[in-house]
């Protein structure tokens, strides 16, 4: 979807839902938008946000990897004389998130006495691996986990909860994200959010239902009460 990262979102650009929940996070010291683009680094400006420089070409195209992206980031950090123990990436297409789920995954992260790293999950629901599959060649099914024909009929109520990353968050010591170059590793805790928070603008009929998600939050506040945080653990 061309420009989405700007493109009004109840009437807010779709960068500027994320800005506002991590200016309002008790954790968050500094928030830099790291852009390529003049624009982007426009809004993000008008938001009050810093953009003291723009992402090289060579980490500007749809192949350069996020780890390298964060690392330019705290390498121009670090030449203005700032250095952070905990980096948190929040991608702009995850506008669901809330300021509870910024906070609550810092806290969890800190706490955690051997964990480097924490990312957003939510539930598998509809696409639980037990009701996944691959086409063949001559397009019949296979399962995904086992590559056999055969399949068991299972309720969902039987099944092991299973997860996918959805977006929202990433947080990780900044040592240990370098040393390692990913987010995802044996000390990563998992950070679940409700079906609805786990929604992705990555394509306009996305883009519609989250509009029609925050639209619905606005006018029945009850219906996202019981689900409006991010499922805690002790």
């Amino acid at each position: 979807m061309p420009r989405k990262n700007i493109k009004p979102l109840l009437e807010k650009p779709l960068i500027v839902w994320s800005i506002d929940a991590a200016r309002k996070s008790r954790h968050i010291d500094a928030l830099v938008v790291s852009t390529e683009d003049e624009e982007i680094a426009a809004v993000a400006r008008t938001y009050g946000v810093e953009v003291p420089y723009l992402r090289p070409a060579a980490l500007a195209t749809d192949t350069a990897a996020t780890i390298d992206v964060l690392r330019h980031v705290l390498e121009e950090e670090e030449k203005r004389g700032r250095r952070f123990a905990y980096l948190v990436l929040l991608e702009p297409t995850s506008p669901l998130r809330e300021v509870e789920d910024i906070d609550g995954a810092i806290e969890r992260l800190v706490r955690h006495p051997s964990a480097k790293s924490i990312v957003g999950l939510a539930k598998s629901e509809c696409a639980h691996p037990e009701f996944t599959v691959v086409l063949t060649a001559e397009q019949l099914i296979r399962s995904y986990q086992t590559g056999d024909a055969g399949f068991r009929e299972l309720r969902r109520q039987d099944l092991k909860d299973a997860y996918f990353f959805e977006g929202t968050i990433y947080v990780s010591d900044v040592e240990y994200l370098f040393k390692t170059g990913t987010f995802y590793h044996a000390h990563t805790l998992g950070y679940v959010v409700p079906k609805w928070k786990s929604y992705e603008v990555d394509d306009i009929y996305d883009f519609f239902v989250v509009e029609a998600m925050l639209k619905a939050k606005q006018k029945q506040q009850d219906v996202f009460k019981d689900e409006n945080r991010a499922v805690r653990f002790p």
